[in-house]
């Protein structure tokens, strides 16, 4: 198995949580009374339970580096996802940055910031 590393995103309800991701593709391989781990393909993301977390001053992120990013970034507006400025969830779509990458973000329902990333 190749060298990777997983996220571990706060979560104040795994039932809340698992459901937004499950309409991304994400599925649960792992859960305990803490932790829950999910998968979509390469991508996991494990989640401890932060019962007490206030989603308006979470520092929490990561990042996503995504072959296709386009097609995640669709999947989660068929998946109701608002693109906006303020509220959480929400989406903010792909663009070109000064880095000369292509990042888009998501918000999940806890405010972590989620960084799109395009493989080139």
């Amino acid at each position: 198995m190749a060298d990777r590393a997983t996220p571990n995103l706060p979560s104040r309800d795994f039932e809340i949580t698992s459901a937004f991701y499950s309409e991304l593709g994400f599925t649960s391989v792992y859960r305990s009374d803490d932790w829950m781990i999910l998968h979509r393909g390469e991508v996991v993301l494990e989640f401890f339970l932060y019962a007490d977390l206030n989603p308006a001053t979470s520092g929490f992120s990561c990042c996503l580096r995504l072959d296709d990013l386009d097609a995640f970034y669709a999947t989660c507006r068929d998946a109701g996802i608002p693109q906006t400025t303020q509220g959480w969830p929400r989406l903010h779509p792909p663009a070109v940055e000064d880095s000369g990458l292509r990042i888009g973000a998501l918000i999940d329902p806890d405010c972590t910031l989620l960084r799109l990333i395009a493989n080139d």
